[in-house]
C-alpha cells in the first residue's frame, strides 16, 4: 500500500513483557500493524537467507508475477479459444452436419463436439488432484515444468489429429496438463509476497485467468478469417512452448522451508489474546530433512545453475494421500464452500456463456466466427477494470478495518470489497440474456460480457484471497478445493447450456443464472459478521480433524 511504512523485522526479545507468543494454527488472525507506530508488520517474517523468496528484490518478485500471469493466460487460451470455431469444427468431424441444410444433425453433432471443451475444462480441475499434492510435496518448479510439458505435447498432437476419438483423448490430456498453473499460481504468489501485498497481485492472477479466455477467443476468431481452424492449435503450441522455456530457464523454485518456533502454552489461545505488538523471529533452514536441528549459519546465495534443478528435496513429510484427500475435507468448511460457489456462480456461468456464444451471435446477429471473437474485447475491458477494485481496493478495505481493530487482521475484513461484484455479476447475466432474447443491438450482450468478466476478476479475487488468508498453510489445497468445484460445476453447466437455452430461452435461462449468482455473492454479509466464529467452530468438527495440517506446513502466519 503506497505511502505506508513497513516495520523492520523485530529481533527476538525473550525477556520483554511484550513478546507475542505464536500459535500453531492462527486461521488468519494476525497482527499486521504495530500497536505503537502503526507501521505494517511483515507477515510472514522474512529470514536473513538471501535465498528466501521473501527477500528477493521487488522487481524480481513482479517479474515472477508476470510469468505467472502469462502462464495463467496461456493455460486458458487453448482450453476455450477454439470454441469460437465450433461450427467449422462440427462440420469437419461430422460430414453432412450443416446448420442450414441439416439443422437436426448439426445440433446433435454440436453436442458431441462440445465434449472437446467440456471435458478439457473438467480435467483442468480434476487433474489438480495430482498436480497440487506434487507442488506441495516436491515443489512448484517441477509442477510448472512437467505440466506445461504435457500441455505442449498435447497441443502439438492436436495440430495433426483427424479422428474424433483421438481428438477427444488429446483434449482430455490437454486439460490434465493445462490446469496445473491455474491452481498452483496462488501458492507461488503466497510464497514470494507478504500478506499486505497479496491482494493486488492476486487480482492480476484473477484478471489474466479471465483474459486468457478472452484473448483465446479473439485471436482464434481472427485466425479463422483466412486460415483453417487448426492453425489456432499451431499458434497456441508456439505460445505454450514459449512459456515452457521460460519456466525451465527463468523460473526458480519458490517453496521455502520456514521454522516457526512456538510456545505450546499459547497453542490453545483465542484470537483476541493476540494483542501485543512483537513477534518471535522466524528461523528458516534450507534442508527439510534437518528441520529439528536448526543451523545458525546461513547458506550462500544459490547460483543460477543450481536453480535449474527440477527437484530441490521434499517440502513436507505429510503423505501424498493426505495431501490428495485434504481438499475433499476443506470443501466442507463453510468459508471454502462459499468461495467455491462464488467461482462457480461467476466463472462457471462464463464457461456456459462461451460454450453457447457463437451459436447465439450467429443466430441473432448473423456474425461470423471472427466477429464473435472480436466481441470479447469487452471481456478484456471488464477484466482489466476489475484489477484495481479486486486488488488495490480489497487491500485498502481490509487495511481500513485492520486499523480500526487496533492493528489486528482477520480475513473477513476483506469481504466488504465484494459489493461491486455482487451488483455486476447478476446484472451482466441479465443484460446478456435479455439482449440476445430481444435481439437488441450487439453492444448490449457485449456489455453483459464485460460486466460478468469484471465481477469474475473483482469478486472471485476477494473471495479466494479471503480463504487463502484464513488457511494459508494449505493454500494449495484451498485453491484446489475451490477450483476443482468450479471446474465440475462448469462442466455440468456447459454440458446442459444449449439444451437449457433452447427450452427456456435466453432471457429465462440467464435470468435464473443471475438469481443464483446474486444469492451466492450476497452471502459475504453473514460471513463478515460471523465468519470468524464459523471458522473456529468448524475447525473443531471431528470430520475436519483428519485434514488438519502438520507443523511443517506452517509458514509464519
Amino acid at each position: 500500500m503506497a505511502g505506508d511504512h513497513i516495520a523492520a523485522p523485530l529481533e527476538a526479545n525473550h525477556h520483554g513483557d511484550r513478546v507475542e507468543k505464536k500459535r500453531q494454527v492462527t486461521l488468519g488472525n494476525v497482527r499486521l500493524r504495530d500497536q505503537s507506530t502503526n507501521e505494517i508488520i511483515l507477515i510472514p517474517t522474512p529470514s536473513s537467507d538471501p535465498n528466501d523468496p521473501l527477500n528477493w528484490p521487488q522487481w524480481y518478485k513482479y517479474y515472477m508475477a508476470t510469468v505467472i500471469c502469462l502462464a495463467m493466460m496461456i493455460c486458458n487460451f487453448l482450453a476455450a479459444g477454439p470454441s469460437i470455431a465450433m461450427v467449422n469444427i462440427t462440420m469437419e468431424f461430422f460430414v453432412g452436419a450443416h446448420p442450414g441444410r441439416n439443422p437436426k444433425l448439426f445440433h446433435e453433432a454440436v453436442a458431441k463436439v462440445a465434449y472437446f471443451f467440456t471435458t478439457c475444462a473438467l480435467m483442468q480441475g480434476i487433474g489438480n488432484f495430482f498436480w497440487v499434492p506434487v507442488a506441495n510435496k516436491w515443489g512448484r518448479r517441477p509442477t510448472y515444468v512437467f505440466s506445461y510439458l504435457l500441455y505442449f505435447a498435447s497441443a502439438v498432437w492436436l495440430c495433426f489429429e483427424r479422428s474424433y476419438g483421438g481428438f477427444l483423448a488429446g483434449r482430455v490430456l490437454m486439460g490434465f496438463g493445462a490446469g496445473a498453473a491455474e491452481t498452483i499460481a496462488p501458492i507461488t504468489i503466497a510464497d514470494i509476497f507478504f500478506l499486505h501485498e497479496r491482494g493486488t497481485v492476486m487480482a492480476l492472477y484473477s484478471s489474466f485467468l479471465a483474459v486468457g479466455v478472452a484473448i483465446g477467443l479473439i485471436i482464434s476468431g481472427v485466425i479463422t478469417i483466412d486460415h483453417h481452424w487448426r492453425v489456432i492449435f499451431q499458434v497456441a503450441s508456439a505460445l505454450v512452448g514459449l512459456v515452457l522455456l521460460i519456466a525451465f530457464f527463468a523460473f526458480p523454485e519458490t517453496a521455502y522451508i520456514r521454522e516457526t518456533p512456538r510456545d505450546d502454552s499459547s497453542s490453545t489461545g483465542t484470537p483476541n489474546q493476540r494483542s501485543s505488538t512483537e513477534k518471535n523471529p522466524v528461523t528458516t533452514i534450507s534442508d527439510p530433512e534437518s528441520r529439528r536441528g536448526v543451523s545458525t549459519s546461513l547458506p550462500k546465495k544459490a547460483s543460477y545453475l543450481s536453480t535449474l534443478k527440477i527437484f530441490h528435496g521434499t517440502i513436507t513429510h505429510e503423505s501424498f494421500f493426505k495431501l490428495t484427500v485434504r481438499p475433499l475435507g476443506l470443501i466442507c468448511l463453510p468459508p471454502v464452500l462459499w468461495a467455491a460457489l462464488v467461482e462457480a456462480a461467476t466463472i462457471g456461468f462464463l464457461v456456459a456463456m462461451t460454450s453457447n456464444v457463437e451459436i447465439a451471435y450467429e443466430a441473432t446477429y448473423k456474425f461470423k466466427s471472427w466477429q464473435v471473437g472480436v466481441c470479447f474485447v469487452s471481456a478484456l475491458v471488464g477484466s482489466l477494470a476489475g484489477i484495481p477494485l479486486g486488488g488495490w481496493w480489497g487491500d485498502k478495505v481490509a487495511d481500513y478495518f485492520t486499523k480500526r481493530n487496533d492493528g489486528i487482521r482477520d480475513p473477513e475484513m476483506r469481504l466488504p470489497a465484494m459489493i461491486p461484484a455482487m451488483i455486476t455479476a447478476p446484472l451482466g447475466l441479465v443484460v446478456f440474456g435479455v439482449g440476445i432474447e430481444k435481439g437488441a443491438h450487439w453492444m448490449v450482450p457485449n456489455l453483459g460480457i464485460a460486466l460478468l468478466n469484471f465481477a469474475i476478476v473483482q469478486g472471485t479475487n476477494v473471495a479466494l484471497v479471503y480463504v487463502i488468508d484464513a488457511y494459508r498453510p494449505v493454500a494449495g489445497e484451498i485453491t484446489l478445493a475451490v477450483m476443482g468445484f468450479k471446474s465440475l460445476f462448469g462442466f455440468l453447466l456447459s454440458f446442459y447450456t444449449n439444451t437449457w437455452v433452447q427450452q427456456a430461452g435466453y432471457q429465462n435461462a440467464y435470468g435464473t443464472m443471475a438469481a443464483i449468482s446474486a444469492a451466492v455473492l450476497v452471502c459475504w454479509i453473514p460471513l463478515y459478521f460471523w465468519g470468524k466464529t464459523i471458522r473456529h467452530v468448524t475447525w473443531s468438527w471431528p470430520v475436519i480433524s483428519y485434514i488438519h495440517w502438520s507443523e511443517d506446513r506452517e509458514v509464519g502466519e
